[in-house]
């Protein structure tokens, strides 16, 4: 996005411009309709700026609700931001370790900082980007939040001023999303400098655990089922070893390793409890078992077994009716006996791909069911279960 151009937009003119545009996306316009009607009245640069912003807005509802409507966004910046519920999550955390103040090293378009701002931390942030510097100011300001930002490279500021600091490393490289955390951007090793004082530093889902520092809390957190992030706790804003956070519509629930005493492996009971993401990620499935009375059906699948039905947020619950059998031609025939024809297939631990299975079943009842293709004991076994 041109900076000359994004700025235009902040103006009277520009407010204009843009809420025209925004009605010509909410209406539905072809958008070579939208461009030729609006450039009739305002520079092809503006107007590329407007329905960028217009369409980006729609898309950024997902993650920041009715603030997208407000706010300003690039589309890499709206990709990498923060969920309004998860940094919501981490800027209460701060709030509750006594910080009051935050610097945000590579900002972006400003997600974290509005959260933070939002909960009352004195925010200030920084980013290498001009355009993303303006996008973050312009969103504390649309959304009526104070916080200041400039341009500046993180790796190089003084960060002792602030009582926390907060990263969150592109992930991103020339050629698309990388998982090498030496190709971040700041590296590693910044944030392993970043991380020997009172800090957090979001990471992706998939860090190994061998590669968080000794001391250091990693917290794997979900949105509705979906696991969006990782981050990392040093100083005295790390509690625990490991963490695992749900977000849902009853609101948050945490699960750490200190509730984890281990748990056994043993046959599938009367209920089945299919983990939440985060807490696979964080290894911390055992604790779930504890948790619900129950037992591992393998001790390298994540699903766990138990004799009694318990409503948990940090998994999902089945009620098992009955073993099916395994094989696919034998599987076929007990689900037409059963008149199912429209089936959801959850499966772990084996090789099967649900959507080839379902073609090859073909089948055609009046039925719905769920089945669960897993392995207990190291045999692979089809579970007819029931979500409860």
């Amino acid at each position: 996005m041109d900076l000359e151009a994004f700025r235009w937009l902040l103006t009277a003119d520009g407010e204009r411009l843009l809420a025209d545009a925004s009605a010509s996306v909410a209406a539905g316009e072809d958008t070579l309709a939208s461009q030729t009607r609006l450039r009739r009245t305002a520079d092809p640069a503006h107007v590329a700026a407007a329905l960028t912003q217009a369409t980006l807005r729609v898309r950024a509802r997902a993650k920041f609700g009715e603030d997208a409507d407000r706010m300003y966004f690039t589309p890499d910046g709206l990709e990498q931001a923060t969920r309004q519920r998860v940094a919501a999550h981490r800027a209460a955390r701060l709030v509750a370790a006594s910080a009051s103040t935050l610097v945000d090293l590579g900002c972006g378009i400003g997600g974290d900082l509005v959260a933070a701002s939002r909960a009352g931390l004195t925010a200030a942030g920084v980013d290498l980007d001009p355009v993303r510097v303006a996008v973050a100011q312009a969103n504390l300001d649309a959304l009526g939040l104070p916080g200041a930002v400039m341009v500046s490279d993180a790796t190089t500021l003084d960060t002792t001023p602030f009582d926390v600091a907060f990263a969150d490393p592109a992930r991103r490289s020339a050629r698309g999303r990388t998982f090498d955390v030496d190709g971040w951007t700041p590296p590693w090793p910044f944030v392993e400098r970043l991380l020997t004082r009172d800090a957090c530093v979001k990471v992706a889902p998939g860090i190994p655990h061998d590669l968080v520092p000794a001391g250091v809390e990693a917290e794997w957190v979900s949105d509705h089922g979906e696991v969006k992030e990782a981050a990392l706790w040093s100083g005295r804003l790390a509690t625990t070893a490991r963490r695992a956070t749900v977000i849902g519509d009853g609101g948050l629930a945490t699960l750490t390793d200190e509730d984890d005493p281990g748990a056994e492996v043993g046959p599938v009971g009367a209920f089945l409890y299919e983990p939440d993401g985060a807490v696979i990620r964080a290894g911390l499935v055992t604790a779930v078992a504890a948790g619900v009375g129950g037992r591992l059906v393998d001790e390298h699948i994540a699903y766990v077994a138990s004799d009694a039905s318990y409503r948990t947020p940090f998994a999902r619950g089945y009620q098992v009716i009955e073993e099916l059998p395994y094989r696919e031609k034998a599987l076929r025939a007990a689900l037409r006996e059963r008149h199912i024809g429209r089936l959801t297939i959850k499966k772990r631990g084996v090789d099967v791909v649900p959507e080839q299975l379902r073609k090859r079943l073909d089948l055609s009842g009046d039925e719905e069911a769920t089945i669960v293709l897993t392995r207990v004991a190291g045999h692979g076994v089809a579970l007819l279960v029931r979500p409860f």
